[in-house]
């Protein structure tokens, strides 16, 4: 870390640009994204059917060119200024996978990318899975939900991997936590 690093947090913060979804923020020499809407939180929903089948998401993400695999997620307080992690858990989960929990339950929360942007995410364990709906999330969202047996989940996973699919390294961290809180004891 740099003596700049240090004095970073004495210096103005200064908006560089601001689009429909996110700006671009400078303080001293460092430069980071924060989000516009909600309240720079976003839920990784980690959710696993009555079947014992875990619910991944599909979806195409224009910053890399690729569609990629993922827990259900969303942004906290896009659309609903009232959200709470848990409420914005519930409704994201629903949207995109059609499956409605009876019980939430956050986790952990943390930054995403430290050194690039602002925004904190929190694992929230979904539990007591009823199916509602198709799921495929909202207009525009073209979204598809893979079911898949926890027994396999991660070799199905590389296997996504290597036919070209980008998958978000949360994936594993979420895997952990269906079986165990985040300072390792079981579930139960």
């Amino acid at each position: 870390m740099t003596s700049a690093d240090h004095t970073a947090h004495d210096q103005p913060i200064e908006t560089i640009y601001t689009g429909q979804w996110l700006r671009m923020m400078r303080r001293g020499h460092w430069e980071y994204a924060e989000r516009t809407h909600g309240k720079g939180m976003a839920v990784i929903i980690v959710a696993v059917t009555p079947d014992d089948n875990i619910l991944f998401v599909e979806q195409y993400r224009v910053p890399l060119g690729a569609r990629t695999i993922e827990m259900p997620a969303g942004l906290v307080g896009d659309d609903h200024d009232h959200d709470t992690l848990e409420s914005a858990a519930q409704r994201e989960l629903i949207e995109e996978t059609g499956w409605d929990p009876a019980r939430v339950e956050v986790l952990l929360t943390g930054p995403t990318s430290a050194g690039m942007s602002s925004e904190r995410i929190a694992f929230v364990r979904a539990t007591q899975l009823s199916k509602v709906g198709d799921g495929g999330g909202v207009a525009g969202e073209d979204i598809i939900v893979h079911e898949v047996p926890r027994a396999t989940a991660p070799m199905w996973l590389m296997q996504k991997q290597a036919e070209g699919y980008e998958l978000d390294l949360k994936l594993w961290a979420g895997l952990w936590m269906i079986e165990r809180n985040p300072d390792g004891s079981a579930v139960g």
